[in-house]
């Protein structure tokens, strides 16, 4: 397996949208405030791997927007288009809100400093300059991320349990094909845009040892539990 081309996505099931469907949509449309998404203020391109499976990989579009300075959240699709799937969401925060978190919390968290220094995680269709100035920031935080579809398999539907997901840290990890693939269609040369970053700092304290995983794989597992507590009822 070598990544995922987004022209081989299969249709998800179902009858097409409607008359009646639209002119609904559209009437609350009009009627209805959508504040958290109106928030949305920019759209990243980046990849990600499954905790437990760095053989599996995924191009990742986030839509994101700050709720303040040191913390932004993202929704994530397979693809940028009107036909885009909502697989996933990342939280992203500044450094100083990662090491607030305990020890036990922040091997979910994943670094970004090799992504933007690599070149791999860009804004499409945004001039570099503009990019820098914000990925000088996002090259110093964190993420979490949760993926739910799982679009690398196939799957026309989001079947089996959410994933945590991780990023790049190191040359030599993304596949080539799935790379070469997003520059072509974007029209940008990560290897350009590494010279381009190579002034770009990561955390003032260097990257947490913990993050990452701690270097280990890591997995979500489904146990089934009593959920009636000894002398409760409900």
């Amino acid at each position: 397996m070598e990544g995922v081309n987004v022209s081989t996505h299969p249709e998800i099931p179902g009858e097409p949208i409607q008359t009646r469907t639209a002119l609904l949509e559209k009437a609350t449309a009009t009627i209805q405030g959508f504040g958290p998404v109106n928030k949305i203020h920019q759209h990243l391109c980046a990849f990600h791997f499954y905790g437990h499976d760095m053989t599996r990989q995924v191009e990742a579009h986030h839509f994101c927007g700050h709720l303040n300075e040191e913390f932004r959240q993202c929704l994530i699709y397979d693809r940028p288009d009107d036909d885009g799937r909502l697989i996933g969401l990342e939280y992203i925060v500044s450094e100083q809100l990662f090491l607030t978190l305990p020890d036990e919390e922040k091997k979910f968290w994943h670094s970004h400093e090799f992504e933007v220094k690599s070149g791999v995680l860009f804004m499409p269709g945004v001039p570099g300059p503009i990019q820098r100035q914000d990925l000088e920031k996002v090259a110093k935080t964190y993420g979490k991320v949760i993926h739910f579809w799982q679009v690398d398999k196939g799957d026309n539907l989001p079947l089996g349990i959410p994933q945590v997901m991780m990023a790049l840290t190191r040359d030599g990890q993304l596949y080539e094909t799935l790379a070469k693939d997003v520059e072509n269609r974007y029209d940008i040369s990560f290897e350009k845009e590494r010279e381009n970053r190579a002034y770009i700092k990561g955390p003032d304290h260097g990257i947490h040892p913990l993050a990452n995983a701690a270097g280990k794989g890591l997995q979500t597992v489904l146990k089934e539990v009593d959920c009636f507590k000894e002398g409760k009822s409900t």
